[in-house]
């Protein structure tokens, strides 16, 4: 049995029935339908070498090519770039079938990705097919093996930390990860593991502040544990990147707007124009009106100048673009829970002293006092 304890964005209980049933169906759906969610539109699959100014030659491609967007999510990791964007024809309003129009803005596309050296390992790809958005950019990013390369951009100060040993008595891997807790971790740890072909046999997730303890017993699918140095440290490092990719670097703007044609491209135009580098984007549209999300840094990872971003709002519009800060929780979750270890007692810290304390009440192992 699985048991998970959860709350909304603030930290607070979840009191809206509508999500809580969403919730209870999904978890009795096997496979979660998501067909409707992109149906009639082309999906483009990108990833290169991220540079400041590459979001925008991308839109402006689209842009000209008669491509609307309508849903994208671009991440950035080590230098890399993964986008996965839904478009419809302009003029149409279908999807992309032609194949000759495909052929163009792949061919397009891929260019503005080789930039000047960038010539293997830029890739672009067209599909009909419906897909889970942020798993297919993990398994994207997995295949770039963007965890094997050093970041272009400032190195970020709270790395993950991921530790692999095998309890050889039982036949599992432990993993063990700690870093800074924040939305969908879990999902996104678990299904890097998943595509990696292991198999998630007991898990314990805790958090304590702004920090999350996750700790897995792993195998591989045919039963084995991690069997060697170098598939052990394989592990690491792309657990690591799987945490890293979606963490939130640099200042949060948000912009809602009634959507048009090129607003894309003329808004990340503007970020290049101001030397601002955009580290991740979620951009969605809802009955004609765009809402979209940009992480943005100065252009070699440091946090962007005020003034700079001031500018920016006023250029696309005050009330259209607005900076936002992060979730309440991880202002107040810190104080929340230092309080509880001053009242309550101990916090227990330690995810593998706990799972181990709850397999030993069940009978399964030995002592481990």
């Amino acid at each position: 049995m699985d048991v998970f304890h959860v709350t909304d964005l603030n930290g607070n209980k979840l009191t809206d029935e509508s999500v809580i049933s969403y919730i209870e169906q999904s978890l009795e759906t096997t496979h979660l339908d998501r067909s409707g969610e992109f149906s009639g539109l082309t999906a483009l699959e990108l990833t290169g070498t991220d540079r400041v100014g590459l979001l925008s030659e991308v839109f402006a491609v689209l842009a000209d090519l008669q491509c609307n967007v309508v849903d994208a999510k671009v991440w950035t990791h080590n230098g890399r770039i993964a986008s996965l964007i839904y478009v419809k024809d302009c003029n149409s309003g279908s999807p992309i079938e032609d194949s000759q129009q495909i052929d163009r803005i792949e061919a397009r596309l891929r260019n503005v990705l080789k930039g000047d050296n960038d010539i293997r390992s830029a890739r672009t790809s067209v599909s009909l097919a419906v897909t889970h958005t942020e798993r297919r950019l993990h398994q994207m990013m997995f295949a770039d093996r963007d965890y094997e390369r050093k970041p272009i951009l400032q190195h970020r100060a709270d790395s993950p930390v991921v530790t692999v040993q095998n309890w050889v008595e039982r036949g599992y891997s432990v993993v063990n990860v700690q870093c800074k807790d924040r939305t969908k971790l879990l999902f996104d740890v678990v299904f890097t593991l998943t595509d990696m072909q292991y198999v998630v046999f007991h898990a314990t997730i805790n958090t304590a502040g702004d920090r999350a303890y996750l700790e897995f017993y792993i195998k591989h699918t045919d039963g084995t544990p991690i069997s060697s140095e170098a598939e052990r440290q394989r592990v690491q490092q792309c657990l690591r990147a799987a945490v890293e990719r979606r963490a939130s670097e640099g200042v949060r703007l948000e912009l809602c707007t009634p959507d048009r044609q090129g607003l894309l491209a003329d808004v990340t135009r503007t970020f290049r124009e101001n030397g601002l580098n955009v580290t991740r984007a979620e951009i969605s549209t809802a009955r004609d009106v765009a809402l979209n999300v940009f992480y943005v840094t100065d252009a070699i990872g440091n946090l962007a100048d005020p003034k700079i971003i001031e500018s920016v709002r006023q250029n696309i519009g005050l009330g259209n673009l607005k900076v936002k800060e992060l979730p309440l929780m991880y202002h107040q979750k810190a104080e929340r829970e230092d309080q509880a270890v001053g009242v309550g007692g101990t916090v227990l810290l330690s995810l593998g002293s706990l799972v181990r304390r709850n397999l030993y009440n069940l009978g399964l192992i030995k002592s481990y006092s």
